[in-house]
């Protein structure tokens, strides 16, 4: 049996399809039922599990060959960083009391490091809690989702100017369609892995990008002028409370966004396999702007 946490996301949505097409039985583990319509209908068996819950986190891994664990950031959440600290515990706890041959958790570009890097900072914690776990167990580290550029969109839509915490607009960086992530992450679970030391695998699209590149491809799509606009760091703060995130959330993000612009979250090139997604950044970006234009 092959768990899938996060399976009504894009990337374990992609997850659990390919492992079905590969005739493996699949559990998906979702927050209600309505988000495990459409893997019921893949021959998905459905589990409810809050990842904050133990009983019901031990309860959906029982009886698991492989895991794939994601814990994602809470969104909405007044404190995302205790929650989802909690919801690794959690994860963790249940999984070392029951391991399975095989977990593999997604986790994020720079997680290696030992800094305050925000959101980051949190696959650190999750890569330390899980190192713990006698299983064979794989880190799928990911790249920036190029699907988180669609909060964007409607503010660039609207004024023709895009705002980008990335600093200079011109410097390239790895980004990577959350599909992909979702069939990477499919294809390391179905490999053979035989050894007990932490396999770690970083994904990211075809090829880098800059702020000016996504800029130039939302004109494309738009039909109209789309210009880049860098943001000074003191209106980082008071953009993303206008946008609704709490302070905590706020502070994980711009922290981030301060060591990321260092330029020193990146690949961990002297461990870490390599792999690229298929997926061009045009191909995420346009349907995203044809949805926005029609609402």
């Amino acid at each position: 049996m092959f768990v899938i946490f996060g399976a009504s996301g894009k990337a374990g949505s992609v997850t659990a399809a390919a492992l079905r097409r590969a005739g493996e039985p699949v559990r998906a583990v979702v927050r209600d039922t309505r988000q495990g319509e459409n893997l019921a209908k893949l021959g998905c068996e459905i589990a409810l599990a809050d990842l904050t819950d133990p009983h019901a986190v031990a309860t959906a891994i029982k009886g698991a060959h492989a895991v794939q664990l994601l814990c994602p950031v809470p969104s909405g959440d007044t404190d995302p960083e205790t929650t989802m600290r909690a919801m690794i515990d959690v994860a963790t706890d249940a999984l070392r009391e029951n391991p399975p041959a095989r977990l593999l958790a997604i986790s994020d570009y720079g997680a290696e490091l030992p800094l305050n890097t925000g959101i980051t900072r949190l696959f650190h914690y999750l890569e330390n809690r899980l190192a713990r776990v006698e299983t064979q167990l794989t880190m799928l580290r990911s790249a920036e989702h190029m699907q988180n550029w669609a909060a964007f969109i409607p503010g660039a839509l609207a004024t023709g100017t895009l705002a980008s915490l990335h600093l200079p607009l011109d410097r390239p960086f790895a980004t990577v369609a959350a599909q992909d992530v979702g069939a990477a992450s499919a294809e390391l679970l179905l490999e053979s892995h035989q050894s007990r030391k932490t396999r770690i695998v970083s994904i990211e699209g075809p090829q880098r990008v800059s702020v000016n590149d996504i800029a130039a491809v939302l004109s494309e799509a738009s039909g109209r002028t789309i210009t880049p606009h860098a943001l000074a760091r003191e209106s980082w703060t008071p953009m993303l409370l206008k946008a609704g995130l709490s302070e905590n959330h706020t502070r994980l993000i711009t922290d981030l966004y301060d060591i990321f612009n260092t330029g020193r979250i990146d690949v961990e090139a002297s461990r870490s396999e390599r792999r690229f997604g298929a997926t061009p950044l045009r191909d995420v970006l346009g349907p995203l702007v044809a949805k926005f234009k029609r609402q």
